[in-house]
């Protein structure tokens, strides 16, 4: 199992709506991703199942989206993986080992927000 790399991808506006659906089919678009996943789709999501990468369905919580033609982070969708992690929406499927790391990332993202993560408050 694996958490993704720390890509301080830029942020979007604040404010900016987010449609998960929506934004999963730009990322496969920009990544060139149609047909499985790689390397390019893989830094719009959090976590990712190593021992079954070639399947959209091993990685979760998208949280970019693709804005003028570059990856963004999208506040809301770190929110709402934020969540998540608390136990929104029932949860996600990952390993107990992940869970500290995958927060930690978010947590870099809720900074670069002026933010608390959720778990740190």
């Amino acid at each position: 199992m694996t958490v993704t790399r720390f890509q301080d991808l830029p942020l979007a506006d604040r404010e900016r709506h987010w449609d998960g659906d929506a934004a999963e089919k730009r990322v496969r678009a920009w990544a060139g991703a149609e047909d499985e996943p790689n390397a390019k789709y893989r830094d719009a999501h959090v976590w990712y199942d190593g021992d079954d990468p070639d399947k959209f369905e091993s990685h979760k919580l998208l949280i970019a989206d693709v804005i003028d033609g570059r990856l963004k982070a999208v506040p809301h969708a770190v929110m709402a993986a934020g969540a998540v992690m608390q136990g929104a929406r029932g949860g996600v499927d990952v390993p107990d080992e992940d869970v500290d790391r995958i927060k930690s990332h978010l947590a870099k993202y809720y900074a670069k927000m002026g933010d608390t993560a959720p778990w740190d408050r």
